[in-house]
């Protein structure tokens, strides 16, 4: 009895893991388009970029601050009651959080908007992202509320919700930022003028602005009617399942957890403030990164101006302006690989997002044993997830620039270098997601702070030479990583006992790996000397490489068994996928 619910709560949590995956595949690819094709839009580009990123990264400080613990906390809290049979009183902590959310994303959002100048000229010193900040004020508020509904269905280990709405406010945003940004190229003389009213209503310039400011204010506008969008849906799906989720609150036993209102809050703070502190951590970090970035060009900009060459009247040294101008359009060339650096990490976010409730409900029943094979298993996923795709951006970053921003092409070895980071940086979020489910929830932001605190004195002491620039960013990015990396691993071996092998985890994907990049290369030079140059012809290039590549590393993955019986059959139609593996004898 005792191993046939151990395998449901298997098939369980993998199950989730799959929907999850699947949202955050579509998500990510959705994300990759618009981003795509709004950058090769004439008169976006790098700058646009630049402008986009900075704005949205003042964002997500304040989104970070409001909500992005919320999910995780909730789920916890009501996996831990759910598990008990509580659900009167997961359906309570439900209740107090939306409410005390709507309150605390309706602050942030008018901090945002009102403080949108001060941000952008003061903090990150890039005059015109202020636009971008006020498109995407009215999302926070929506964004907490939406939250709060998919954390509660999380932790009733029901994925729908978080997957669904995920996707449907994707969907919304891609075709909106694209249709947006088009709008405000002035094809549309008649629209144009309707656009520009509506500019004039954030305080906006409007068509007597520089077009990179426009678009990338109008692409996120796009951001926030989706956030929109996404929280009717959620509102939908609570209302449609309510009476069920009645029928178990009548069914509830009675707990002896009955604190108050005001408790209950404090209870709620305590867990979603600790959760997001990991979140506000990076994304000051991020906005802080960014501010030295801009500061530390114009250092390095200046210091190229050579002495003595020219008399002084024939030089025409660079204003201000200008120099924050170059500075924005390094920054929206870096900015250009997070698209492709996010999107393993979104496959890999599916298993850390999953790991919170389980493993919550795993000790809530004082299963160790479960917590621990969870987090193993997860562990090497990631790293059979992230290790080829790093790989991949290693050796085959220009031909897949080419194809993705063909009129800003520059910047791919940027990408090679953020590559390595994102290996760490996969595994980091799966042991924090761990971390998160055991109650360790103060050990990601002290990780965090640790490898942003080397990311700061790194990139004031790197970017600023002339001769580095904008790579010491990438460069000091992987320390970051590494550093945060190592701390959370060393603090959760201490409380769940994880299986990792040096073999099974590193040597062999590795040597897989190592392999999967050397097929990727010569496939791509052996193509591209048969077809030449061109754009499609480098496309076909690209993706002969990517499929040689896809094939030699799940090949040399099963002859290399790194994945045992055990493993295979935990994955989605694992028990039918191992006996079309007996059938070739790679499986016994």
């Amino acid at each position: 009895m005792g191993n046939k619910i151990n395998e449901q709560r298997s098939h369980s949590f993998m199950g989730n893991v799959a929907m999850v995956l699947f949202a955050q595949i579509m998500v990510k690819v959705l994300g990759m388009v618009y981003r795509m094709v709004i950058t090769n839009i004439e008169g976006f580009g790098n700058a646009g970029n630049g402008f986009y990123n900075a704005g949205f990264q003042v964002f997500t400080v304040l989104l970070a601050i409001s909500s992005v613990g919320i999910p995780n906390a909730i789920a916890k809290m009501v996996s831990e009651r759910a598990a008990l049979g509580d659900y009167r009183a997961a359906h309570r902590i439900f209740k107090t959080a939306f409410k005390l959310f709507m309150c605390i994303g309706l602050v942030c959002s008018i901090i945002l908007y009102a403080g949108s100048d001060f941000f952008a000229v003061h903090v990150i010193h890039m005059n015109g992202a202020q636009y971008v900040m006020r498109a995407l004020a009215p999302s926070i508020f929506f964004v907490c509320i939406s939250a709060v509904i998919q954390g509660y269905f999380q932790g009733l280990n029901d994925m729908r919700a978080t997957s669904f709405a995920q996707m449907i406010e994707q969907i919304f945003k891609c075709s909106l930022t694209i249709l947006l940004v088009i709008l405000t190229v002035g094809s549309m003389p008649y629209i144009m003028q309707l656009a520009t009213r509506a500019a004039m209503l954030y305080n906006m310039k409007g068509l007597e602005t520089t077009p990179p400011e426009i678009m990338a204010a109008w692409a996120n506008a796009a951001s926030s009617i989706s956030t929109i969008v996404a929280f009717v849906f959620l509102s939908c799906f609570y209302m449609k399942r309510k009476k069920a989720l009645d029928e178990n609150i009548k069914r509830s036993i009675d707990s002896e957890f009955h604190p108050s209102t005001r408790k209950l809050v404090k209870m709620i703070l305590m867990l979603s403030i600790p959760i997001s502190l990991a979140s506000i951590i990076t994304s000051i970090n991020r906005v802080v990164d960014l501010a030295t970035i801009t500061r530390a060009l114009e250092i390095a900009f200046r210091a190229e101006i050579p002495a003595g060459v020219i008399s002084a009247e024939k030089v025409i040294l660079p204003t201000s302006e200008q120099l924050n101008r170059a500075a924005v359009a390094l920054s929206g060339m870096l900015s250009k690989s997070d698209t492709l650096y996010n999107m393993p990490l979104a496959l890999n976010l599916s298993f850390a997002t999953v790991l919170v409730p389980h493993i919550a409900g795993a000790l809530a029943r004082g299963d160790k044993a479960e917590a621990a094979s969870k987090t193993s298993y997860s562990f090497l996923i990631s790293i059979l997830i992230i290790l080829p795709c790093a790989i991949g951006f290693i050796v085959l970053a220009q031909p897949i620039y080419n194809i993705i921003y063909p009129s800003t092409p520059d910047g791919a070895d940027l990408l090679a270098i953020m590559a390595i980071a994102l290996i760490f940086s996969a595994l980091t979020q799966t042991l924090v997601g761990a971390l998160q489910g055991i109650g360790k929830v103060f050990v990601p932001a002290i990780s965090i702070l640790c490898g942003c605190i080397c990311k700061i004195i790194l990139n004031l002491t790197l970017i600023r030479i002339p001769s580095v620039n904008i790579y010491g960013a990438a460069i000091s990015s992987i320390v970051c990583q590494l550093v945060a990396f190592l701390v959370n691993y060393s603090v959760l071996i201490r409380y769940v006992p994880v299986k990792v092998t040096l073999k099974k985890y590193i040597v062999k994907p590795l040597l897989a790996g190592v392999m999967m990049g050397a097929a990727a290369v010569g496939v791509y030079k052996l193509m591209d000397m048969l077809l030449g140059t061109g754009y499609i012809n480098n496309l076909i290039a690209s993706a002969a490489a990517i499929a040689a590549a896809a094939a030699v590393y799940i090949g040399l993955l099963l002859v290399l068994h790194v994945m045992d019986k055990e493993d295979i059959l935990l994955l989605p139609a694992g028990t039918k996928l191992y006996r079309v593996l007996q059938r070739t004898g790679l499986y016994r």
